[in-house]
């Protein structure tokens, strides 16, 4: 286990750029053993979820080769199946949660996949659901048992395409379907799916490997079934979790920070939430500006009442930054409600943030109100453990702004989902120590 040791107080000044977008990247891997041509991914994100998928696919057969840190090429030719019901694949597979989203890939290409009970981070219940039903609905069984590590998946007759209506739009369960259909016979078509950037580059990717989708960046998919898929390259996105972790560090810190190549159009309403908060920034063509501030006000509604800052699917606020906003809201001036409506523990980390000195009333497993302290009091250092990717880059915005010297545990969680965090952050001015604990 190691920890971060960070001395607080210090502000931010220069530039940094944003890594490849983690939640793409996951899809994106998978998909590349829908065909046995080389596929040619460029801007992988050089995190532990990331480059473990990496060393997954590896020991399934898929031939790997590293072009640069962030460019590698995938060859699929040969999958060894007997791999995918060994002890060996269940352990790898389950501590990632991703890897769920093999499982749409093998039905169309092999007829048959393998998922382990998917781990990931421990933030509520989060249901397969929608995965197993657009599988079911596309003809495959389900050999299913709690008791079981692994759960089969089988399309003994091929799969076949058919209008289905998702009971939530799953992002990954989105995914998933459609890695499935791409190969399916007939036409699929899949209402109430999730739209997300990261959605879109799949599709897009999918396409230029010889798939057949049309209605991208819409909650209405049609997929024409294809016999076979070839090689393509792609290039991923930039993380918007990690672009929405930078814009709320220079705003807690108050620091004068430049954060490049952030495909502005593909963030969405993040930027707009975050100036309900009174963060100003700049956009500078593809980058975007944050100038050292020293207060932020908080927006209230028109009719005078507390603002609220919710998540919700696309093109709604993505949840996995709330973490941040909420964070971010314990200096402002002024109050917000958080309401996280999708996992019901992402808000326990708050009392570590209570032991600082924010002002929060936990509402309910969903909802957090923040009294801001405006920079007139400081957050105290403390010593705390990462419980979650989000939870954990929360903490350290905290510490960062914090009077002394804190401590956070766990660091492997923040690990997951953001490369060097540390280094790049020191090189910024950031007093950030890596310890072995």
């Amino acid at each position: 286990m190691a920890s971060f040791q960070v001395e607080g107080g210090h502000r931010l000044r220069g530039e940094v750029t944003p890594q490849g977008a983690k939640n793409e990247a996951l899809q994106i891997l998978c998909a590349v053993l829908l065909t046995r041509e080389r596929v040619v991914v460029h801007n992988i994100p050089q995190i532990l979820d990331v480059m473990q998928l990496i060393d997954l696919l590896r020991r399934m057969g898929v031939e790997v080769e590293k072009l640069s840190d962030s460019s590698y090429a995938f060859r699929a030719a040969e999958i060894d199946i007997d791999y995918l019901q060994t002890e060996d694949y269940c352990k790898r597979a389950s501590a990632l949660r991703g890897s769920v989203m093999l499982l749409g890939p093998m039905l169309a290409r092999f007829g048959v996949g393998y998922m382990p009970k998917p781990g990931g981070d421990k933030i509520g219940r989060r249901r397969m659901d929608t995965h197993f039903i657009g599988f079911q609905k596309l003809g495959a069984i389900i050999d299913f048992d709690t008791r079981d590590v692994c759960s089969t998946v089988r399309a003994n007759n091929g799969l076949r395409g058919t209008y289905m209506l998702l009971d939530e739009a799953s992002v990954t369960g989105t995914a998933n379907i459609v890695m499935a259909a791409v190969m399916a016979k007939g036409v699929t078509t899949i209402y109430n799916a999730a739209c997300e950037p990261y959605l879109q580059q799949l599709c897009l990717m999918l396409n230029r490997m010889g798939a057949r989708i049309s209605g991208i960046a819409s909650n209405l998919l049609t997929i024409e079934g294809v016999t076979e898929l070839g090689g393509t390259e792609h290039t991923m996105l930039p993380d918007m979790i990690e672009i929405g972790s930078f814009i709320g560090m220079a705003a807690m810190t108050r620091s004068e920070l430049t954060i490049k190549d952030v495909a502005f159009e593909k963030l969405g309403i993040i930027p707009d939430q975050f100036a309900r908060l009174g963060i100003r920034f700049e956009q500078r063509g593809e980058d975007i500006f944050i100038p050292q501030q020293e207060h932020y006000r908080i927006e209230s509604f028109m009719d005078g009442s507390i603002m609220t800052i919710a998540d919700a699917p696309w093109p709604g606020l993505t949840p996995d930054l709330l973490s941040v906003f909420l964070v971010v809201a314990t200096q402002a001036k002024g109050s917000v409600l958080i309401h996280q409506k999708m996992f019901e523990s992402r808000l326990f980390f708050v009392d570590k943030l209570i032991d600082m000195g924010a002002q929060i009333i936990l509402c309910d497993p969903h909802r957090a109100t923040v009294i801001g302290h405006d920079h007139h009091i400081r957050l105290r250092a403390t010593r705390m453990a990462s419980p979650d990717i989000r939870a954990g880059v929360a903490l350290l915005i905290a510490a960062m702004s914090a009077e002394g010297t804190s401590v956070i545990q766990h660091v492997e969680q923040i690990d997951r989902g953001y490369s060097r965090i540390d280094e790049r952050l020191n090189a910024l001015g950031a007093k950030i120590t890596r310890l072995d604990d």
